[in-house]
């Protein structure tokens, strides 16, 4: 039986030793998803990541941490779990409500532009992320060997190229950015990805748009085996771009 996900509580208060830092160091997958907001009583981005917490992977073990919906407190919880965790590989899920397969965001902005508050009632509009930072960072991760090996499940997955203004983009952004300008983490590789509704959410938001909890995690289990295993500098070739 596995452990249970570490939350932000605990991390803040006591981390691994220096020893067993550096024995995860290569070998830890840190996967987060969110906690609900809008409304919801339930986000499918953290009962993923619930699912798949201390699995192993390719060799890599996972821990799964739920961050906040909330501008600020999301990414600085991240950066913590990345100090404790010092892991080879980030993703970060979310919630895209009405998409209908599992979207690999290629491209996080640098801008929070809320249409609605965050659980903490706040609601940025057109401010950035990181002030003076890029205008944009594109994910690390091989995002389209990991789109094949999920389509090779039979799971619907996309690539998409907007992860949206709300604090799934931001929290995007800040890792993106982190990853790139952190002390010792330059060959950490990042990304995120968006979920849709599970059935019975999409059934109450009146869409037809909802993909099951367990072909989630089938899906997410063969991405994050596929970024393990592509070690090459550049992603396979394959078109999956947007007509609109």
């Amino acid at each position: 039986m596995s452990t249970p996900p570490p939350n932000a509580r605990a991390v803040r208060k006591a981390g691994p030793s220096a020893k067993n830092v550096a024995a995860q160091r290569a070998e830890t997958i840190l996967l987060t998803g969110f906690e609900p907001f809008d409304g919801d009583a339930v986000n499918p981005s953290w009962l993923l990541a619930q699912a798949l917490h201390g699995r192993q992977v390719a060799g890599h073990r996972i821990v799964a941490s739920r961050l906040p919906t909330a501008f600020g407190a999301s990414a600085a919880l991240l950066a913590r779990l990345i100090q404790v965790h010092r892991p080879a590989l980030v993703l970060c899920l979310g919630l895209a409500g009405g998409r209908q397969a599992l979207s690999l965001e290629r491209v996080a902005i640098n801008i929070n532009d809320a249409r609605i508050p965050d659980n903490l009632g706040g609601q940025p509009v057109d401010t950035a992320v990181i002030p003076n930072g890029p205008a944009a960072y594109f994910s690390s991760l091989p995002i389209k060997a990991m789109l094949l090996a999920i389509r090779e499940t039979g799971v619907p997955a996309e690539v998409s190229n907007s992860a949206g203004t709300f604090v799934c983009n931001h929290v995007f952004y800040a890792l993106m950015h982190l990853l790139t300008t952190g002390r010792g983490l330059r060959r950490v590789r990042g990304g995120f990805m968006h979920l849709p509704w599970l059935p019975g959410q999409a059934l109450a938001h009146q869409s037809a748009a909802g993909v099951a909890l367990p072909d989630m995690v089938l899906g997410l289990r063969a991405a994050l085996r596929a970024a393990l295993l592509h070690t090459g500098e550049t992603d396979i070739r394959l078109a999956a771009g947007a007509n609109d």
